[in-house]
């Protein structure tokens, strides 16, 4: 699946948050806990039918809520955590000259998040749906970030572990595409050309083999 990035080309690259550079199993984990209290539905009966749902590329957590009727519950940020190489790969990337961004569907404060977690330091740009007005998949916020920077399409990657939200949706504006699949990324795959991406990694460590 790996169809290749001229990297000479490449200028910038845009990461998701969530599942990508942070961590969420934990607050996954909370939310099913949280959510399945007080009824007879397993943790593992949950997680079962999350899995069955990822498998179709949709978002596990949710849809299973819905198939079992149960109330979305508080997402805990306070769960959340880098993956541990997290640091070492965007510090690589600015040794090596690239510029870094961020696009993601996150609450407001992002960059306080990234502050608190050791990361911002090596971004030059946070493009957050709280902040911008405009949400994953649209690609507005892709067209918004690449003219915030400067940038044509062709010269940029998104990297992250959503088909929908970052893969699809990064590949109609014409940007470079890198599939992480981590969390419950690992149980899918593409169903069809446009959600396609340029290369496919296991863990954001590897990214430091292809650039």
């Amino acid at each position: 699946m790996n169809i290749g990035i001229d990297i000479k080309e490449i200028k910038w690259l845009f990461f998701d948050i969530g599942t990508t550079l942070i961590d969420e199993t934990e607050a996954y984990s909370h939310r099913i806990r949280d959510a399945i209290e007080g009824t007879d539905i397993t943790f593992e009966e949950f997680n079962e039918k999350r899995i069955e749902f990822a498998k179709q590329n949709l978002k596990g957590d949710l849809e299973a809520i819905k198939f079992f009727g149960l109330n979305k519950t508080v997402w805990h940020k306070e769960d959340e955590k880098p993956y541990p190489d997290a640091e070492r790969v965007l510090k690589y990337f600015v040794k090596k000259k690239y510029k870094i961004g961020i696009i993601a569907n996150q609450s407001a404060g992002t960059k306080e998040r990234l502050e608190n977690w050791g990361l911002l330091q090596y971004i030059d740009v946070v493009m957050a749906s709280a902040e911008e007005g405009v949400a994953k998949p649209d690609k507005e916020i892709f067209l918004r970030a690449l003219k915030r920077v400067g940038c044509a399409a062709e010269n940029a990657v998104m990297i992250g572990d959503r088909l929908d939200n970052d893969i699809f949706p990064a590949k109609k504006v014409g940007m470079k595409t890198i599939w992480v699949k981590q969390g419950m990324a690992a149980y899918g795959s593409p169903k069809k050309e446009a959600e396609t991406p340029d290369h496919t990694i296991d863990k954001i460590s590897e990214l430091m083999r292809i650039f």
